[in-house]
């Protein structure tokens, strides 16, 4: 069975996430080196990951009504932010060379570009 993210704004800034990751980790290792390349894309996939729970929990929500559906959001967004307290704290407590400002500013860009699922349109 393949996964398929059903909502294309979801899908579309999963995408997006995974661009800025990417130009970000080139940038911080072109200007400060390996390690700091390899932070920039820890702090990004930690972001996309727990985007991708969101969006797989609130999929599998299957909510027939408002009420329903405000109980999925609620749901789907405690555990993006579970999962990415969990990753958080397992690259710090893991990579002894982590560059910490370059982590937890690819993760706080990776997270706004996830807030741009609002204005991507559904057709």
């Amino acid at each position: 069975m393949m996964l398929r993210i059903q909502s294309k704004p979801v899908r579309t800034v999963l995408l997006w996430q995974i661009a800025v990751t990417t130009f970000l980790a080139i940038i911080a290792g072109l200007l400060t080196g390996i390690h700091a390349m390899a932070s920039a894309a820890l702090g990004g996939l930690v972001s996309v990951t727990a985007g991708l729970a969101f969006a797989l929990v609130m999929q599998s929500g299957g909510a027939q009504s408002a009420d329903g559906t405000v109980i999925a959001a609620l749901r789907a967004e405690a555990t993006k932010i579970g999962v990415a307290v969990i990753l958080l704290w397992l690259v710090l407590a893991v990579y002894r060379d982590v560059v910490a400002v370059v982590f937890i500013g690819s993760f706080i860009v990776s997270i706004l570009v996830f807030s741009m699922a609002f204005f991507v349109r559904d057709l």
